[in-house]
C-alpha cells in the first residue's frame, strides 16, 4: 500500500501557531498537524511571532515557524498571513493549508511560486457585525481570490458549500469540524468554579454580537436569575458585553464569568456537568465548540440557524432568537432531567456520526494527497 503523504512537505497557515488552544482553526491544527506527520509528512505550522526562536520543532514531530505581523484586530491576520505566505513560497513547501479567506490576497504569491494550496474558507465572516465596513470588504475580495486562485476549496458545513457553489460558482469539498465523544469525567473540577453539577447555565463563546451571550443574560434577568449561569470566553479588549458582565457579577452570586479558559479538563466537565448548554452562535458554518459540546455530552439547545439545524439534526432543540424564547426554554428543560439525557444521548449519537476525528483527519489527509497528485 503506498503511503501518498510520505516525504513530503507541508504548511498550515492562518491559524494563531501551535499548540494552541484559542480557537476553531488552532484546535483543527492541533490535531491535523500531528495526524500528518504520522502519514509520514514534514510539516510546519505558521504562527504569530512570539519569541526569538523563528523555527522550532516539537515532540511529535511538528515544526513551528513564527512570522512577524501587526497585533490588532483586524490587522493582525492580515499581516501575519502575508509574512507566513511569503516564507512558505520561499520555502518550496509541496502544498499548503490555508485558513480563512483574508489570505486569499497572497494566494496568487503562492501560485506564482507553484505551491498548491486547500483553502478552509470557515464562515461568511463579512456578515459578522465585529467587521467594520473596511474589513468586511476585504474578506470579500479575499473569497473573491480564493474562488479564483485556491487550487482546492475546503467548506465545514453543507450550507457554506452551497453558498459557494452559487456565489461563486465554485465546488468545494466538504470536512467539517472534528470533536471527541468523550468518557464520563466526573466533577471535581466543578469546584474551581462554584457551581454543582447539573444546576447551572452554560454559555462558551467570544464575547462579540454574532454570539448573542447578552442573549442569555436577558432570560437570565428575565427569570429573576433563578438558575447559576456560566460563562466561558472573552475579547481583546473591553467591550460592552465584558462591562456588563462585571456589573453583573458584583450584583448577582449567580453569574460566573471565567473569560477564556485554555484548560480543557475543565472545559470539558463544564459542558458534560451543566443542566444546558445555550449555543447562540449565529454565523458561520459547523461551529468548533458546537461539536464539541455536543461529544462531550452537553444537553445542547441552540440559536434557529441554518448552521445549528445542519449540526443538531432533527432530534435537535432550537430557540429563536429572543430573551423571552430563551427564558421559556431554559425553564422548561432546567429541571426535566430525562429531556436532558436525550439531548446529550442524541448528540453524542450526532457526533460519533458525523463529526469524529478520524473521518476528518482522514480527509484533509486524502485532500493533500489529491493536491500533491496535482502539482
Amino acid at each position: 500500500m503506498t503511503q501518498p503523504l510520505l516525504g513530503a512537505r507541508l504548511s498550515i497557515i492562518g491559524s494563531r501557531g501551535y499548540p494552541s488552544t484559542y480557537g476553531g482553526f488552532e484546535t483543527l491544527v492541533r490535531h491535523l498537524a500531528p495526524s500528518l506527520v504520522a502519514a509520514g509528512a514534514h510539516v510546519s505550522v505558521y504562527g504569530r511571532f512570539h519569541d526569538a526562536r523563528r523555527r522550532e520543532r516539537h515532540p511529535n514531530g511538528v515544526w513551528s515557524v513564527h512570522t512577524r505581523g501587526i497585533d490588532g484586530s483586524s490587522s493582525s491576520t492580515l499581516t501575519h498571513g502575508l509574512t507566513a505566505s511569503v516564507h512558505c513560497a520561499w520555502d518550496r513547501t509541496d502544498a499548503a493549508l490555508v485558513l480563512n479567506v483574508a489570505n486569499g490576497f497572497y494566494l496568487p504569491l503562492l501560485r506564482a511560486a507553484r505551491v498548491p494550496t486547500a483553502v478552509n474558507v470557515d464562515g461568511l465572516e463579512w456578515l459578522r457585525p465585529k467587521w467594520g465596513p473596511v474589513a468586511k470588504g476585504a474578506f470579500k475580495v479575499g473569497a473573491a481570490l480564493t474562488a479564483r486562485f485556491a487550487d482546492t476549496v475546503i467548506s465545514d458545513a453543507e450550507a457554506i458549500r452551497t453558498y459557494w457553489a452559487t456565489t461563486y460558482e465554485r465546488e468545494s469539498v466538504f470536512i467539517p469540524y472534528g470533536a471527541d465523544v468523550l468518557p464520563p469525567l466526573g466533577s471535581d473540577r466543578l469546584r474551581d468554579v462554584g457551581v454543582e453539577p447539573g444546576e447551572y447555565v452554560l454559555a462558551v463563546a467570544r464575547l462579540v454580537p454574532e454570539n448573542n451571550v447578552d442573549l442569555l443574560l436577558d432570560a437570565a434577568e428575565k427569570l429573576n436569575w433563578k438558575f447559576p449561569v456560566v460563562v466561558v470566553g472573552d475579547l481583546s479588549g473591553m467591550s460592552p458585553l465584558e462591562s456588563r458582565l462585571r456589573m453583573l457579577e458584583a450584583s448577582t452570586d449567580q453569574l460566573h464569568w471565567l473569560g477564556h479558559v485554555s484548560d480543557q479538563d475543565l472545559l470539558n466537565q463544564l459542558w458534560q456537568n451543566c443542566a444546558l448548554y445555550v449555543h447562540g452562535h449565529s454565523v458561520g458554518g459547523t461551529n468548533p465548540a458546537l461539536v464539541q459540546a455536543l461529544g462531550a455530552g452537553a444537553p445542547t439547545i441552540a440559536l434557529d440557524t441554518t448552521y445549528n439545524r445542519e449540526v443538531l439534526g432533527p432530534e435537535g432543540v432550537t430557540f429563536e432568537r429572543s430573551s423571552e424564547s430563551l427564558a421559556a426554554l431554559i425553564e422548561e428543560l432546567f429541571d426535566d432531567t430525562e429531556r436532558q439525557v436525550q439531548l446529550a444521548t442524541s448528540g453524542r449519537a450526532v457526533v460519533e456520526k458525523n463529526y469524529g476525528w478520524s473521518g476528518v483527519l482522514t480527509a484533509y489527509e486524502h485532500t493533500f494527497a489529491d493536491l500533491l497528485h496535482r502539482s
